[in-house]
């Protein structure tokens, strides 16, 4: 039956792979993999033979419709990410929104994560989190993002490439002041590596030598700075904010997302008073 199957793949050890991935893999008519060339590392260790086609960020668009139609026409298709779970991070969630558009079953074959994985190493409360994947390279959007993560009272996980890491930490440390985070360096892999200090400390240690590897931050949760919402003015509101360092912009976008109302309502009352 045509079905798409999501399989999670070995972030790093590739022992660290269930057998029913395995199964799934020698079974699909075809493996639509974000790396031929990686994903081939894996099945040439396991003797799988399946035929390998590439599905990633730029060609997402085209390869969909073309494996969309194999679908319909009676093919499995496994969907693999070069490490972890499809759709995470990942290009994998437009195949899936498409299957799912045409009623076409998508089956989730889980593995291992970076995201669980460094959650699990951090030591830190992984009850309540939020995930924010890699941050935009746009300077806008990725201040707009820090800033709203500054009165975030859940842990934070953020991915990073090694070329990206040095200014990340800058940014976050300057935001976030000497905040408990850990930085975890290649899961899983020979050289996996756990620091667990401040924010600023660890912007530090990378002031004389690079980063290598892939990384995972994990930021440590802070209390909240609001008091019951049912106690404060829209106007202090905003002004709990201004005084934290926001702009006027910023601190209404955030004052109108804690209250569940729109931007322009918070604008219209500050405004009249």
């Amino acid at each position: 039956m045509a079905t798409l199957y999501v399989c999670g793949t070995p972030i790093g050890n590739l022992e660290d792979i269930s057998l029913r991935v395995l199964r799934i893999l020698r079974e699909a008519d075809c493996i639509a993999a974000e790396d031929t060339r990686h994903t081939l590392k894996l099945l040439n260790h396991y003797d799988i033979k399946t035929a390998l086609t590439s599905y990633h960020e730029h060609n997402k668009h085209k390869k969909g419709k073309e494996l969309l139609q194999q679908l319909k026409q009676g093919q499995s298709i496994a969907l693999v990410s070069d490490s972890g779970m499809p759709c995470i991070a990942d290009p994998g969630t437009s195949l899936v929104r498409l299957c799912l558009d045409e009623c076409i079953p998508v089956v989730t074959v889980p593995g291992p994560s970076a995201l669980t994985s460094a959650l699990t190493l951090s030591g830190m409360d992984a009850n309540r989190f939020v995930f924010e994947g890699f941050l935009p390279r746009q300077n806008k959007k990725r201040r707009e993002i820090i800033s709203e993560l500054r009165f975030e009272t859940r842990t934070i996980v953020i991915y990073e490439a090694p070329h990206h890491l040095k200014q990340t930490l800058s940014d976050l440390s300057e935001a976030f002041g000497n905040r408990s985070a850990a930085l975890i360096r290649e899961l899983t892999k020979v050289y996996e590596q756990i620091e667990r200090a401040g924010l600023v400390d660890l912007a530090s240690t990378f002031e004389e030598k690079s980063p290598k590897g892939e990384y995972v931050i994990v930021i440590d949760a802070t209390d909240s700075c609001l008091p019951d919402l049912g106690e404060i003015t829209v106007e202090e509101h905003v002004a709990l904010y201004l005084d934290k360092g926001l702009s006027e912009m910023d601190a209404m976008k955030r004052t109108a997302k804690d209250r569940r109302i729109g931007k322009r309502e918070v604008y219209d009352i500050l405004k009249k008073n």
